[in-house]
């Protein structure tokens, strides 16, 4: 059994994630994920819309079970609160605003801006910005709110992304070049009007309607969820085994202490019985050799 839910077909219907847009406005190679049309409008096979979204779930739930920094990109009035409320339930980062042309292709500069805003923030809180006028105060702060748009949902971002989820690839087409030239995987709620060869895991579905992208946001959102806590009991795991493996590190070097103090310790008995052997042995010479000396001495007095 899954550890996340995949919505079934009738949710999906029930969301409306099977209208796709007018006939006029489709991308032909979304022709094997268009069931029919309906009064001029692409009706999407929700079959093939479970299906894709199954294995787009199960690649993530892998990628977050590595560890992988996955970043949710959904610029769309209608679905900027869902993306952040759910990238943050599952420990995502995302993007809501505006995709800045670089975050993937050109990390170290956003990373700057990164650590510009974190300082900002943290001189804030610690009241550094006090000593400045009410005029530089304000402008700073104005600064801060602006860098906040564009980078408040990726702000503790190590390194450039390593898996994007897009909400319609059409209009995040800067964030799909970036990863395609990085390599990076992306998976993508896809409507009939995009290209989903552009991506490597797309959903076809309603990329416009609420409840549509709720509904599939919060699939996504699940599997990530699960895979990063799979992630964390193994990072645990390996913690405790690094312990083990360094407290009998520690034992096996005290033991080891241990018998080479005793070593030499026994050495330096050796030595010292040898010594006193040896200056025994010296003190005899000496003593006969005296009573030699003695001798010679008494046998020339009575010539």
């Amino acid at each position: 059994m899954s550890k996340y839910k995949i919505p079934s077909i009738q949710e999906l219907l029930d969301a409306g994630a099977h209208f796709g847009h007018q006939v006029r406005r489709w991308h032909p190679k979304m022709e094997p994920y268009i069931y029919s049309v309906n009064k001029n409008t692409h009706i999407i096979d929700l079959e093939k819309t479970e299906e894709c979204l199954k294995k787009a779930c199960e690649f993530l739930f892998e990628q977050a079970k590595l560890g992988k920094s996955i970043v949710f990109v959904g610029t769309k009035r209608q679905s900027k609160d869902i993306i952040e409320n759910e990238a943050k339930r599952c420990g995502a980062k995302y993007v809501n605003e505006r995709w800045v042309g670089g975050t993937i292709t050109n990390f170290e500069t956003i990373k700057k801006n990164l650590s510009k805003l974190l300082d900002m923030i943290k001189g804030k809180e610690e009241g550094k910005f006090d000593i400045y006028t009410k005029k530089e105060r304000l402008l700073i702060d104005r600064e801060a709110v602006k860098l906040t748009i564009s980078y408040g949902g990726i702000i503790d971002l190590k390194a450039a992304p390593e898996v994007l989820f897009v909400i319609d690839p059409k209009r995040e087409k800067t964030a799909i070049r970036e990863a395609k030239i990085s390599s990076v995987p992306v998976v993508a709620i896809v409507d009939t009007n995009a290209n989903p060869t552009e991506v490597n895991y797309p959903i076809p579905a309603n990329d416009d309607a609420i409840k549509s992208v709720a509904l599939i946001v919060k699939a996504v959102s699940g599997a990530i969820e699960e895979g990063y806590k799979e992630f964390g009991k193994a990072a645990e795991k390996l913690e405790k085994q690094r312990e083990k493996e360094a407290k009998e590190a520690a034992e096996e070097a005290a033991k080891e202490v241990e018998r080479i103090a005793k070593e030499a310790e026994k050495i330096a008995k050796e030595v010292t019985e040898k010594l006193e052997e040896e200056k025994a042995e010296v003190a005899k010479g000496s003593d006969e050799k005296s009573e030699d000396e003695k001798d010679i001495e008494k046998n020339g007095k009575s010539e």
